[in-house]
């Protein structure tokens, strides 16, 4: 995050991120991966691709979003922490993968 803001301070003008900008950067990024690691915890990604991992997609960005306002809100940032915290939710919603059902055909061995 550190590097994606300096970099965009010289090449758009952006102002250089101090130190409590990178603390609400990282406060952001924690809230939405914490956020994420407990969803993936209840409802794991499901094993194919299908309808399901849309769903799922939908049910966890929606409040994530919400409270990705709520902390821009809070803390008076210019920064895209309402962008910052469904990016890092979805990201590691996808740490805990459901295992395929056991099919029928290795029974009996």
């Amino acid at each position: 995050m550190f590097l994606f803001y300096t970099v965009g301070h010289y090449l758009t003008g952006w102002p250089f991120p101090t130190p409590l900008d990178l603390l609400r950067i990282a406060s952001a990024v924690l809230v939405g991966g914490g956020m994420g690691l407990a969803f993936s915890r209840f409802w794991p990604l499901p094993p194919q691709p299908g309808f399901e991992r849309i769903f799922r997609i939908f049910f966890l960005l929606l409040p994530a979003l919400v409270l990705g306002y709520g902390l821009q809100l809070l803390f008076s940032a210019n920064q895209a922490l309402s962008l910052i915290v469904p990016l890092s939710a979805w990201l590691s919603s996808g740490l805990i993968v459901r295992l395929p059902q056991e099919g029928g055909r290795d029974r009996g061995r």
